[in-house]
């Protein structure tokens, strides 16, 4: 049998193969600190072209198998009213990155019951029309959503997650080769690595959106209050609250605290677009 390598051994090593490929990460910092202060630098080793051009493709086939099934922008009043939004957002992604006014945005309404929306890489949008049917979301309350994954795409979230996955999965599958550990040892290590650092980052990905949307949404004339009304509807179509330490999201009570206060942070520049809308 082989000696069981004690947790400390494991994580020592981890730790120091992670540490020499995080040097080989680029440090950047993906957006502007706006009003609400995201200041965090991120690091990347993925490029941005190569999760800019998988996301493409993506949605490229996305859209065109919901269109074959029927599914796409059925209803020319609410697409109209989604893009309409969208395209109030748009501009006041400059506060964050100026380069984003310059990006092939592409918004997309899909019949489906699901209770989602997204925003891939480089403005690829698609909002679900469960989202709106079953929530009954006032315009306020849909642009908190769009700001919301349009932070995710500003801040290249996906990009961020894939350099962390690429540097953890090298770390592990190298430290269980020297360290003869195994597939059950690889697996044990993958999970400490989720529970430790990958969950927590994900939780701090949604934080960071939650904070831009609403910045968003005031900069584009939107009550950012909505946000608040957005998450408690969402709280009645939701499933149970998870354990924080296993979840992906912020705890609700948590999130609704953070939006208040944050919203709260952006009312003057709600004030100021109020004027010209």
């Amino acid at each position: 049998m082989k000696p069981i390598v004690s947790s400390l051994i494991m994580r020592r090593v981890f730790v120091a193969l992670a540490v020499v490929l995080l040097a080989a990460c680029e440090t950047v910092q993906t957006t502007q600190s706006g009003a609400v202060g995201i200041t965090r630098p991120q690091h990347m080793i993925v490029s941005s072209e190569a999760i800019d051009d998988a996301a493409r493709q993506e949605y490229t086939a996305l859209i065109a198998d919901e269109r074959k099934k029927g599914e796409l922008n059925q209803n020319p009043a609410e697409v109209a009213r989604v893009r309409a939004i969208v395209n109030r957002l748009i501009p006041t992604t400059a506060a964050f990155r100026p380069d984003a006014l310059k990006w092939n945005w592409e918004v997309n309404v899909i019949k489906s019951p699901e209770v989602n929306a997204w925003c891939m890489p480089g403005g690829k949008i698609a909002v679900y029309t469960g989202l709106i049917e079953k929530l009954h979301l006032t315009d306020d309350e849909l642009a908190a959503v769009l700001g919301h994954e349009m932070a995710h795409a500003l801040r290249e979230h996906a990009r961020e997650r894939a350099s962390e996955q690429a540097v953890a999965s090298t770390a592990i599958s190298v430290g269980a080769a020297v360290l003869g550990i195994g597939d059950l040892g690889q697996k044990t290590a993958e999970y400490a690595y989720m529970g430790l650092l990958g969950l927590p980052n994900s939780r701090r990905h949604e934080t960071e959106a939650d904070r831009i949307g609403v910045e968003l949404a005031a900069r584009a004339g939107y009550d950012p209050r909505a946000a608040i009304s957005l998450w408690q509807k969402m709280e009645q179509v939701g499933s149970p609250e998870t354990i924080k330490f296993l979840s992906t999201h912020p705890p609700r009570e948590e999130r609704l605290a953070d939006l208040t206060n944050y919203s709260a942070r952006v009312m003057p520049l709600y004030e100021q677009a109020k004027k010209q809308h």
